[in-house]
Parts: C-alpha cells; sequence; structure tokens
C-alpha cells in the first residue's frame, strides 16, 4: 500500500507539472482512496477504462489524457456524469499528465519513441508556450526508409504507420513529437530534417512534406502515447510497492 497523496507528489515533482503549460489541469483531476494498492494505467480516460479498472479492484488510474479540458464546457454533461459515477462508485482517483508527460527526457513518450526506433535524441523540436515537446532523434548510419516503416510497425503494436512525402531514401534525423503535431512539421522542415513523425496525419501534411523534401509519418494518437504512461506506471510500481497493470482500449485514431 502507498500514499496516494506521496504518488501524486512524487509524479508532479518528477515531471515538473505544476510550472508547465498545457490544455488542461495536470496531476490529480478526481480525489479517490487515500491508500493505493493497485495503480492502473491507460492512454486515454474513459468510460470503458473506468469500468475496467474498477473490476480489476484498481485505487488509482493513472492516464495521459484526462477528463478535464481548458476548452470544454464547465457544467457536468451526462457523459461526465457517467464518468465521474464509475470513479465515484469505485473509490478511484484520476490522475493524469499530458504535455509534461509527452516532454519529458527520460521517462516521455518521445524520447521512448526514439529508443524503440533506434535514434539517438539529440535536440528538441516544438514549443508549446516556450517549453519543448518532441526530440529530434538522429542515427549516425542512416536507417532505410523500409526498414523504419518495419520498426515503426513494430514499436506502434503491429500498426501500418502512414508514411507520406518526398524525403531521402536512407534517414538519419526524424522529428518525433506524439499525438496530433501535424502543425510542428514546419520546424522540422526549418531544421533540415529527413523526416516529421507523430500520431495524426493532417490534410496539409502530405503537400508540405512532398514539397520540402522529407518523410511525414503518422503513427497513431493512441499508439504514439502508450510509452510514456506505461513507463510511469513500471515506475510507481518500482518505487512505492504498489501493483501496476496497464489496461489497452485501442483507438485506430
Amino acid at each position: 500500500m502507498a500514499s496516494r497523496d506521496a504518488i501524486v507528489s512524487f509524479l508532479d515533482e518528477l515531471l515538473d507539472s505544476p510550472g508547465f503549460p498545457d490544455y488542461g489541469p495536470n496531476g490529480l483531476q478526481v480525489p479517490g482512496a487515500e491508500q493505493v494498492e493497485l495503480v492502473v494505467t491507460g492512454v486515454s480516460a474513459q468510460l470503458e477504462l473506468f469500468e475496467r479498472a474498477a473490476a480489476a479492484g484498481a485505487q488509482l488510474v493513472l492516464c495521459h489524457h484526462g477528463i478535464v479540458w481548458g476548452a470544454r464546457p464547465r457544467a457536468i454533461d451526462l457523459q461526465a456524469k457517467r464518468r465521474l459515477q464509475a470513479l465515484f462508485a469505485a473509490d478511484m482517483s484520476l490522475v493524469a499528465y499530458h504535455l509534461p508527460l509527452d516532454a519529458h527526457a527520460e521517462l516521455g513518450n518521445n524520447a521512448l519513441i526514439c529508443a524503440a526506433l533506434g535514434l539517438e535524441p539529440s535536440e528538441r523540436i516544438g514549443e508549446h508556450e516556450g517549453r519543448p515537446i518532441g526530440f529530434v532523434g538522429r542515427s549516425a548510419a542512416g536507417i532505410p526508409l523500409a526498414e523504419l516503416r518495419e520498426r515503426c510497425r513494430q514499436a506502434f503494436g503491429g500498426r501500418e504507420p502512414l508514411v507520406q512525402g518526398a524525403g531521402p531514401d536512407v534517414l538519419h534525423s526524424l522529428g518525433v513529437i506524439s499525438g496530433a503535431a501535424a502543425g510542428y512539421l514546419g520546424d522540422a522542415v526549418g531544421l533540415g530534417l529527413d523526416g516529421f513523425l507523430t500520431g495524426e496525419p493532417s490534410e496539409h501534411a502530405m503537400a508540405d512534406a512532398r514539397e520540402n523534401g522529407l518523410h511525414f509519418i503518422s503513427a497513431g494518437h493512441y499508439a504514439s502515447e502508450t510509452f510514456g504512461i506505461r513507463r510511469l506506471g513500471d515506475m510507481l510500481a518500482e518505487r512505492f510497492g504498489v501493483e501496476h497493470s496497464f489496461i489497452e482500449v485501442p483507438n485506430p485514431v
């Protein structure tokens, strides 16, 4: 057993979440049991995840995408009510870390994606309100495009990546920002990179990548954001002696 508040304080400090600008609050979003034996992690906070976590006996759910966002209405609608009811009924806490988890130099989605693809993280790419989010992954030997496709397929759970553009046959540099970051493609162009990888495609990305001579790779928003949250859960298990279970709620996007 471990203290919920000790876990949250540790994560807040580890990820520097209080000082990280984001689209919604990071950290504890819904309080539940004060003592934690089982932590369930998942990419996105949603009713199915909460129900499965409750069935497993979890006291804390840790997600990348929480249920509180700045653009959402302040009123509690029926969807939000059902989600909250599931958490309250099981006395489960909900904790979420978004951009601070993407950006972390060791535990973040982007650093871990670079490692999974056999790339060495180097300089940062993509800023949100002055804080860098992604990494440029580099390979001195270079990775043929066909091999990079296969590495992506393996790293992202068997999902076939969408590859567009007109980059070199062998890539030495790849900008990596998980999720929905096609808007940062211009940063990769400005850095003269061979390619740019994110989760979701965008209509403009194909032409932009073709005309600027680089590859645009979309690996799936969900698939690109399983890395950091899994690692956080494993770290909590090691540090606090709690159990950890990652629950897949796959999303084709």
